[in-house]
């Protein structure tokens, strides 16, 4: 078992930069492939970002990269996701998540494949 908890959310201008942290308790961390996704208004969770258990593979949206970077210390048990060059349309509840894997982060890309969830921060980008 392991629990996740998200912070580093809020209110930002477009063009602003955020960065959120997902803090993990219980079992060994360096064990979880980990990723980001986010969750708009009556829209489906989405993928946004994950990286391997060893933080040498990540995988993007297409609608982030260049933007987004995913990150990890596993000393501290924590990913990171920078949030650059925001757009209105990243408003969004971001949630972490975790997967107990040594496959890579392309298998992080979609969400049935995880077994842990954080409860969400929200990201509000401003126009």
């Amino acid at each position: 078992q392991v629990q996740l908890v998200e912070s580093g959310g809020g209110l930002v201008q477009a063009g602003g930069s955020l960065r959120l942290s997902c803090a993990a308790s219980g079992r060994t961390f360096s064990s979880y492939l980990m990723g980001w996704f986010r969750q708009a208004p009556g829209k489906e969770r989405e993928f946004v970002a994950a990286i391997s258990r060893g933080g040498a593979s990540t995988n993007y949206a297409e609608s982030v990269k260049g933007r987004f970077t995913i990150s990890r210390d596993n000393a501290k048990s924590t990913v990171y996701l920078h949030l650059n060059s925001l757009k209105s349309e990243d408003t969004a509840v971001y949630y972490c998540a975790a997967k107990a894997t040594s496959y890579s982060a392309t298998y992080g890309s979609a969400r049935w494949n995880y077994d842990y969830w954080g409860q969400g921060t929200q990201v509000t980008v401003s126009s």
